[in-house]
């Protein structure tokens, strides 16, 4: 019974990712914790199991990603690499800062992440590319940023490292490309760090090697890639603008929920 609410969860957080084109973070991160508080996982833990989980999860989705926009050639390897090294101690920095959080304080911050990025989508908030990338030593500190907050926060950081790359003159389709590629020691780095940072809580669940949780972790990962791509398909049938607000409204709703919880 358990492993079927995680195919659920898996399946409506695949569906809702590829109907929105986010990544999945957004969306699992939530849907665990809902999952968890039903089924009785203690709350002082729940926060970071998902968080832990959702980047395990991420590492699947990711690879297929990179492989796809790898075969079209948009990925931008030179400034992944100069992005790369920033990112995996960003990372190992964010899971270490949110294993010493409170369920309130970690709550309460990914509420307010929420509200940013509904501002964001909602108001289609772009900045102008009015710059340029720069070398490799301006990319680290850009790079520990971007994997800080993605670890925090359990997403595949294309709500942050996409409006940069942009904003930085980078076209649209290798923003995207490079920013999936980044994902990937995002996921990895973060599900590995995870598990080191909860591994023997006295609080986890059984099946659960520190903050990853793997039944919930198989639900995700078997339903979520064919789903997302059906919430795709739907949405090339709907309005891109209405999309956008629909989701930034789901993200006020959620970021909400989780200020009030944290208060």
């Amino acid at each position: 019974m358990v492993v079927l609410i995680y195919l659920g969860v898996g399946a409506i957080a695949g569906f809702v990712a590829g109907l929105f084109g986010v990544g999945g973070g957004m969306v699992i991160v939530p849907a665990l914790v809902v999952c968890f508080a039903a089924l009785a996982v203690p709350e002082n833990i729940a926060m970071q199991l998902a968080v832990g989980t959702s980047l395990a999860a991420i590492v699947v989705s990711s690879l297929s990603s990179v492989r796809t926009h790898h075969k079209m050639g948009n990925i931008d390897w030179l400034r992944w690499r100069g992005l790369a090294p920033g990112i995996a101690a960003g990372v190992m920095l964010g899971v270490a800062t949110a294993s010493v959080l409170s369920a309130e304080s970690l709550k309460l911050a990914f509420g307010i992440f929420c509200l940013v990025i509904a501002l964001y989508m909602g108001l289609a908030m772009q900045p102008p590319a009015t710059r340029q990338l720069p070398g490799p030593g301006g990319l680290l500190p850009v790079g520990v940023g971007i994997g800080f907050f993605s670890a925090l926060f359990g997403v595949g950081g294309g709500s942050l490292s996409v409006p940069y790359l942009t904003w930085c003159n980078m076209r649209m389709q290798k923003a995207v490309a490079t920013s999936a590629a980044c994902g990937v020691p995002i996921a990895v780095v973060g599900a590995m760090s995870n598990m080191v940072a909860g591994y023997g809580h006295a609080s986890l669940p059984a099946y659960s090697i520190g903050f990853v949780y793997w039944p919930a972790l198989l639900g995700l990962v078997l339903l979520s890639a064919p789903c997302a791509r059906w919430g795709a398909q739907l949405a090339q049938r709907l309005s891109a603008v209405y999309l956008r607000r629909a989701f930034a409204g789901f993200l006020l709703v959620v970021g909400s929920q989780f200020i009030w919880g944290a208060l």
